[in-house]
């Protein structure tokens, strides 16, 4: 449901090509500024493959019209599970799959939900949760191993995977960061080019406040079409001409699980003056002039007038430009930190990487399904 209505949000807030998290401008700024926080040792092949690195910055956002679950990769629904600082949320996901999951038992029209004792869980990751960890519900056909009271006895047994349901990003950064450390120790560019710019993606999606949040696109709180506005539609407007891009150099991190986390909660910390200095403006701004008619690709869309997001950003002072510039330091030390755990390899050998046909033509099928809005 919540994938649906973000699309729905999209169309009614922005066009499509620019209001799908940081908008296709954001992201790729990001991935292509992160470049320059670089060592040199790094800087040639990135510089080299640079033009890739900003295109595919938004590849992730288009499969979310290609692969399934590929939406909770975007965003962690925290205050769900808990408030600042999200103690009652286990840091590793197998831990907290076991505390938040259930098991559903499906009898004729009846069903019966069960937790997992504390003493089950690790032996039930392993056995049969591991490989669907990403997944959101997993039939288990055989659960007799699993004692539970009252005994399950029931037509179909599933395994309700909860934190799928509400977002896994932390999560799935940290898994990604090894898939980056793994593609440096073998020198597969391709590999490590894909994953650079896929995590790029990700890492800005965790600076976005609304990204840590059931009130994802102000929808409980009246303020439906708040997602592009803040994290695409500010952006575009004022970016290129007042941001300050150049934030230094990457920094190794010596402990990234807690690195992730941290920017989560930063996120999450802002996300009420978010909420609430919108809230107040739209109530004292006129009412026929915040919202404007404006076309993109060939359509018109109802956005933000120019002057209504003016009077919001500069409401949050500086705070939209603050998550884009740690969100492009965060990037660039990410990949230098993978590259010093995989020992530092020597990138200069690596070559300028060029699309294969079928890696072009596996391209052109994404495009077509974001072009469909096949889900």
């Amino acid at each position: 449901m919540k994938l649906v209505l973000t699309i729905v949000s999209v169309f009614l807030s922005f066009s499509f090509a620019s209001n799908v998290d940081w908008g296709f401008f954001g992201h790729r700024k990001i991935n292509k500024m992160a470049v320059l926080t670089l060592p040199q040792e790094m800087l040639g092949f990135y510089k080299k493959n640079i033009e890739y690195i900003t295109e595919h910055a938004v590849d992730p956002d288009k499969r979310r019209y290609a692969l399934k679950n590929e939406f909770a990769r975007h965003y962690i629904d925290v205050d769900h599970w808990d408030t600042i600082p999200f103690n009652n949320v286990p840091r590793r996901l197998d831990q907290a799959v076991m505390k938040f999951g259930k098991l559903v038992c499906y009898q004729g029209e009846d069903t019966l939900t069960y937790s997992i004792n504390e003493d089950q869980r690790s032996d039930f990751y392993k056995k049969l949760i591991y490989e669907y960890r990403y997944d959101t519900s997993v039939p288990i056909d055989d659960i007799g191993a699993f004692e539970t009271e009252p005994k399950i006895d029931c037509e179909t047994v599933v395994f309700e995977n909860m934190m799928v349901q509400y977002g896994i990003l932390p999560y799935f950064l940290e898994d990604f960061y090894k898939r980056l450390v793994w593609a440096f120790e073998k020198e597969d560019s391709k590999s490590i080019l894909k994953i650079s710019a896929d995590i790029g993606h990700y890492i800005g999606d965790a600076h976005v406040p609304l990204h840590t949040t059931e009130n994802y696109n102000g929808q409980l709180t009246g303020q439906t079409g708040l997602h592009g506005f803040w994290e695409s539609r500010l952006p575009e407007l004022f970016a290129e001409d007042s941001y300050d891009f150049l934030v230094g150099k990457a920094d190794y991190i010596s402990d990234m699980r807690p690195y992730i986390w941290d920017i989560i909660t930063e996120s999450h910390r802002l996300l009420p003056d978010v909420l609430r200095l919108e809230k107040e403006l739209s109530q004292e701004f006129p009412k026929d002039q915040q919202y404007c008619f404006d076309e993109r690709l060939e359509r018109t869309i109802r956005t933000q007038c120019p002057e209504y997001a003016k009077a919001y950003h500069e409401s949050m002072g500086t705070m939209v430009e603050t998550r884009m510039q740690d969100a492009i330091l965060a990037v660039g030390s990410f990949w230098y930190s993978a590259w010093i755990d995989a020992g530092q390899p020597n990138l200069n050998s690596l070559d300028k990487t060029d699309l294969t046909e079928k890696e072009i033509k596996a391209i052109e099928a994404l495009e077509n399904s974001v072009r469909s809005g096949a889900i």
